[in-house]
């Protein structure tokens, strides 16, 4: 019986170029991607801003609608909420998570006005100590017609500048619709 035996005398390793190739390959790799990966929270915040800004758009129209539909039908209790929204576009109306009100048809510019109905955070009503929380903060408001809410996004080189505005009405007609502006990201 013959037994062959392998040589391992031609296994050789890497060559000093080959390892040089490879970690310049994975340098340039590295400042390639790197900067792009290190601006992910710049993107986080400006998706969160986005988002906020889109919750108060669509909590804006659908409160815009309830206060339509239950104007002027007197006080309406369901779930130990009591909505009392005048045929004038004041007053509140329930959502499932509590009372929202309104002023002028749409939500008013405060906590208890758009905050609360766009659901910006999980716990009703909202407070400005849970709003910073949750990396959010707000300037402004009030609940009368043509009152200006800022909301600014927590986190960036500048808070005061990576914010949008909510003005629930324009002041014109009964029913005028809200604005809400366009965000600014310079300091998120």
């Amino acid at each position: 019986m013959v037994i062959k035996t392998q040589s391992y005398s031609r296994i050789r390793g890497f060559t000093m170029i080959e390892l040089i190739v490879v970690i310049v390959i994975l340098g340039i790799l590295a400042a390639v991607a790197l900067p792009r990966f290190a601006n992910t929270t710049y993107d986080a915040r400006v998706a969160k801003l986005n988002a906020a800004r889109g919750a108060i758009q669509s909590a804006a129209a659908m409160v815009h609608g309830a206060a339509l539909a239950r104007a002027g039908q007197g006080a309406i209790t369901t779930n130990g909420c009591t909505a009392t929204t005048t045929a004038a576009g004041g007053g509140q109306i329930c959502t499932e998570s509590g009372a929202v009100n309104v002023v002028n048809w749409y939500p008013t510019a405060n906590l208890q006005g758009i905050i609360d109905s766009a659901g910006l955070i999980n716990t009703l009503p909202s407070t400005n100590a849970l709003l910073n929380a949750a990396g959010y903060a707000t300037a402004g408001g009030g609940a009368a017609i043509g009152s200006t809410l800022t909301v600014e996004v927590q986190g960036g080189s500048n808070a005061a500048n990576c914010f949008f505005t909510y003005t629930p009405s324009n002041g014109g007609t009964s029913g005028s619709a809200p604005i809400v502006s366009a965000v600014t990201t310079t300091g998120c």
